[in-house]
Formats: structure tokens, C-alpha cells, sequence
């Protein structure tokens, strides 16, 4: 492009405006001048966090960014300057926006936090953005970041019920074992927590297993029921330190409870996790929807072909889908055995179980 033959002037980009002071000619400083078309400039601000929080020791992370994109990248005080062609621009800048976001929340952001966001922001061609602004949610590939990397949905029914968990206030996540309900469900509420979008997360589940009984086990009632809690336990502990787990439990900021504790209670600002909800009755699944307050949301799982329940007693899992389907703000989200995460044994089983009881219906 031919620029014009004065001593100074203003090239007008659809982004930016690039002020040149110079000789006049096509030269300055004894060099051609280039300018391209597709180049922009962006400011970022990393004002209020700490910038080794961001940037890393002896600015690892940094490096990292410049080794896996051709944009100039250049710190100056609080500010992150970046040139070149608007498309890398645009994912470098969603990269930093990422990190920010990470390191205002979990304080040290480490290079695999880097190397996964990066391949993160490449997968989606830049559009990798958080759930920010106006209660509107724009599309994320991670749910959460852990000190193990990330987790993610990983099929097109875990991809709704990701959607949906944001989108409404109440969830039901209904589907058979393997397909990631819970760890899904877990992760969700730890995102909303990271997020201040709530306050605390209270998991709950009914002490009702495979037609075993409470009074057979050894210990008073947390000790007996705590066996039914420990997959809700392991799936925190993957997604959080211990120490810091066990300073949001110890200040009741999480909480894992039996189903029968949650009676008499209104729960604000919490996001609330029922898991094997099949195995509630009736009334006890209007009693957990009803403990709901302000600023809450709440996900409720379960397999309705594994009902451990006496025979006379109707699942209200099962019972809850013609009562409440249609309501604004409630989402019903179906897994089948397409969104199985565990072994590929498990899914084989699933299809056999699914069609042995159709033949045995026949």
C-alpha cells in the first residue's frame, strides 16, 4: 500500500489509528515503511493482579504465548501491548483474558494452565471466551481448571448438559452409570464457586444403596452414611488442593450431607447437587426442590433403571419428569449410552443390559 509523501500522517485502520512522524517520501529512518492491511494493535490491562501471578517466573509463561503465536508481544508496566495479524491478536488476547481470569481466582497460573488454554483457544479458532456480562453465556470449552488440567465435555450430551446447567436454574442430569453426571455436576458447581456466581455448594445424596442396610454398618449416623458420600468426596478432591478443600469445608463454604439433613433448611446463594436422585421418594425430592432461595441453583442426577427402592415406592426421579417438564427455567437433559466416559467395556454392558430388558418386556 502507497502511503502519502508528507512529513507526517494518520493511517486509519478499521481498529486502530497509527500516528507516523517521519521524513517525507516512502522512507523513514532510512527503512521502507510497511503497513498491513490485516495488522491491528490491543492493549490489555493486568492492573490488580500481580503480573507473576500472569505472566510466570522469570516470565515463563510468556514465553510459552510468543514460542505459539507470531504476534509482538511487549509488557510495559501494567500493560500488555500486542501487534500483528488481527486473527493471532484476537486468540493471544483471549489467552491473556483466560490467564487473568485464572490468576485473580486461583493465584498462581502455571505453564500447563498455559499450554491448555493456548491448545484450547486454537481448537475453537479464538472464540474460547469465559460466562461473563448481562447474565448472557458465550460459549466455553472448559468447565473448570485443576491441578490435573482440565475438565471438559466430552460428547454431545455432556455439551447440553454443560449448556443447560447455565442456562437454567434447575437441572435434571438423567442417564445411565459412566456417563459423567456427577463429576460433571461437581465441577459445574466448583466453576460457579471459582466464578462467585454463588456463595457455597451443598451435595446431597440419599443413604440408599443396592438394598443394603444402614444399621449393618459400624459407627453412629455420619459414619454409616459417609460410605454413600465418598464419590462426591473423590470428585472434589480432583478438581481442588486439599488444603484448600478442607478450609471451605471446614468453613461450611462446601458441604456434603445425606438427603435427610437438607429438611427444614432455605438455601441462598448455593448451588445445590442432588446425585443418585433415583433412589428419592416422592416427597423427598419436593422437599429438596423446595429448599431452594435466592441466588441458587441446583443439578439433580441419577439413572432411572437403577432404582434401589422398596417396590412399592415410586422414584420421584422418576415421577418428577411428568410434573415438571415445560416450566421456564427447568431443563431435563437426556445421557444415553453415546456420552459413556468410562471404560468402552461399560458401554457394551449398557447395550446388553438395555436390550435384554426390552426382550424380556417382548
Amino acid at each position: 500500500m502507497e502511503l502519502p509523501k508528507i512529513g507526517s500522517f494518520l493511517y486509519l485502520t478499521q481498529f486502530n489509528i497509527i500516528l507516523v512522524f517521519g521524513k517525507t517520501g516512502d522512507e523513514v529512518g532510512g527503512e521502507q515503511l510497511v503497513v498491513k492491511q490485516n495488522e491491528i494493535n490491543r492493549d490489555i490491562s493486568i492492573r490488580g493482579v500481580e503480573q507473576v501471578h500472569v505472566l510466570g517466573f522469570n516470565d515463563e509463561n510468556l514465553r510459552i504465548i510468543e514460542q505459539n503465536f507470531d504476534s509482538n508481544i511487549v509488557v510495559r508496566g501494567s500493560t500488555i501491548k500486542l501487534n500483528g495479524d488481527k486473527d493471532d491478536v484476537n486468540m493471544v488476547e483471549k489467552v491473556f483474558s483466560e490467564l487473568i481470569s485464572m490468576a485473580t481466582k486461583n493465584t498462581m497460573v502455571t505453564p500447563a494452565d498455559v499450554n491448555t488454554v493456548i491448545k484450547l483457544v486454537k481448537n475453537n479458532g479464538g472464540h474460547q471466551t469465559s460466562r461473563e456480562g448481562n447474565g448472557e453465556r458465550i460459549e466455553r470449552s472448559a468447565i473448570l481448571y485443576t491441578k490435573d488440567g482440565t475438565i471438559s465435555p466430552k460428547s454431545d450430551g455432556q455439551r447440553q448438559f454443560y449448556d443447560a446447567a447455565y442456562k437454567s436454574d434447575i437441572v435434571f442430569a438423567i442417564g445411565p452409570a459412566g456417563t459423567g453426571k456427577t463429576y460433571l455436576a461437581v465441577a459445574i458447581a466448583v466453576a460457579h464457586l471459582r466464578e462467585r456466581i454463588v456463595g457455597k455448594i451443598i451435595l446431597a445424596r440419599p443413604a440408599v444403596e443396592a438394598g443394603e442396610s444402614l444399621g449393618y454398618l459400624p459407627g453412629d449416623l455420619l459414619d454409616k452414611v459417609h460410605p454413600y458420600l465418598k464419590p462426591l468426596y473423590d470428585a472434589l478432591f480432583d478438581m481442588m488442593l486439599p488444603s484448600k478443600l478442607k478450609k471451605y469445608m471446614d468453613s461450611n463454604i462446601i458441604e456434603v450431607v445425606p438427603l435427610a439433613y437438607m429438611r427444614g433448611r432455605t438455601l441462598n446463594n448455593a448451588f445445590v447437587i442432588l446425585d443418585e436422585a433415583q433412589n428419592t421418594s416422592p416427597n423427598q425430592m419436593k422437599m429438596f426442590l423446595t429448599r431452594l432461595g435466592i441466588n441458587s441453583k441446583a443439578i439433580i442426577t441419577g439413572d432411572t433403571t437403577q432404582v434401589d427402592l422398596p417396590a412399592n415406592i415410586t422414584s420421584g426421579l422418576i415421577q418428577i419428569q411428568e410434573i415438571l417438564t415445560g416450566i421456564d427455567g427447568i431443563d431435563f437433559v437426556y445421557l444415553t449410552n453415546q456420552d459413556v466416559v468410562r471404560h468402552k467395556l461399560v458401554r457394551e454392558i449398557i447395550k446388553a443390559y438395555d436390550r435384554y430388558d426390552e426382550n424380556q418386556h417382548k
